[in-house]
């Protein structure tokens, strides 16, 4: 009976436990995006919402973030430097900032076969259809890098600019981590308690493996929206496409050579989270027209560390695709 007694008990603390755990990770979730409330517009498509920063004049530009990203990570600095010569289409990816999921019935799910690169690319290309935008350049960093290039493959572009993009197969598998998070057991446990547990000292930890050699921004942390992605429905979204990459990328790069568009790659030579001799040189040997960049020394955010050499490749895709 005292066995029992204690069991119960340690049962009930255990509930007591996870309880408190979810109510302190709803209340940091509402802080989060508090601060980092939507700062675009919102497009609909087939009921889903879509959000949507459009800003500037000149040729259309859609700029496409990477995995656990959002509008944020260009509009903090890249945006306001292009904004006097094209019109930026920025975009929440589906399960990421502002953009509710492609599939209703999966916004919470840990598997969903709705947000491959391609489905990504066709939902985002139609967004921007209902703003007006015909034949764009489309610009896609390290996992919006595969978007774009589904974007390619499924929607009207004028050039396609891929940025440390993950584009290629590779060999060996994922981190942990996603492994874990992108199981039926660990999608259902892990992500509702982490707002609650997760420190800002992790954070800015893998923020600094992520730029590595570069240095982080300053003002990175509180100007990216970098928090969002810690939120549950984020997590799930993004461990679930970034667990799913790989046999799509197998499946796209089959039709890469079938592309005539033109493309500029840009790729760090120090970049460990993507790298360029995985991804950027196979895939300029796939394609028909490929200008092939590659940044000495620098890592997987070209575009806070070196933004000028990724702007002069834009005016040379713009230029190589008519435009200018």
């Amino acid at each position: 009976m005292r066995v029992l007694t204690a069991s119960l008990i340690t049962a009930a603390l255990a509930v007591a436990g996870v309880s408190f755990g979810l109510k302190r990770a709803d209340i940091r979730e509402a802080q989060i995006e508090a601060r980092n409330f939507p700062e675009g517009q919102f497009v609909n498509v087939a009921g889903r919402d879509v959000h949507v920063v459009v800003k500037g004049e000149g040729p259309d530009l859609v700029l496409i973030h990477g995995a656990g990203g959002s509008t944020r990570d260009f509009t903090m600095a890249l945006a306001d430097k292009l904004a006097d010569q094209f019109r930026l289409i920025i975009f929440d990816r589906p399960g990421h900032g502002w953009t509710q999921q492609i599939d209703p019935e999966h916004d919470d799910a840990w598997t969903s076969q709705s947000d491959s690169p391609r489905a990504q690319a066709r939902h985002l290309a139609e967004a921007a259809r209902a703003l007006g935008v015909k034949n764009p350049l489309v610009l896609g960093h390290s996992f919006g890098g595969a978007v774009a290039m589904g974007w390619a493959l499924e929607a009207e572009a004028a050039g396609i600019l891929i940025l440390s993009g993950a584009t290629m197969p590779w060999p060996g598998s994922i981190d942990w981590q996603y492994k874990v998070l992108g199981s039926p057991l660990g999608s259902a446990l892990v992500p509702p308690l982490v707002p609650a547990v997760l420190s800002q000292d992790y954070v800015e930890n893998t923020l600094q493996g992520v730029f590595k050699p570069d240095p982080v921004p300053d003002d990175y942390l509180s100007r990216a929206g970098v928090m969002m992605a810690i939120r549950a429905i984020t997590l799930r979204a993004n461990n679930r496409q970034v667990n799913a990459l790989r046999p799509h990328v197998v499946e796209m790069s089959r039709d890469y050579p079938k592309l005539t568009m033109p493309f500029e790659i840009l790729h760090g030579t120090a970049d460990k989270t993507v790298y360029a001799e995985i991804h950027a040189e196979p895939l300029a040997a796939l394609v028909a027209d490929a200008n092939v960049t590659l940044l000495d020394g620098v890592g997987h955010m070209p575009h806070h560390i070196v933004p000028d050499q990724v702007i002069d490749a834009i005016e040379r895709l713009a230029t190589r695709a008519g435009l200018r």
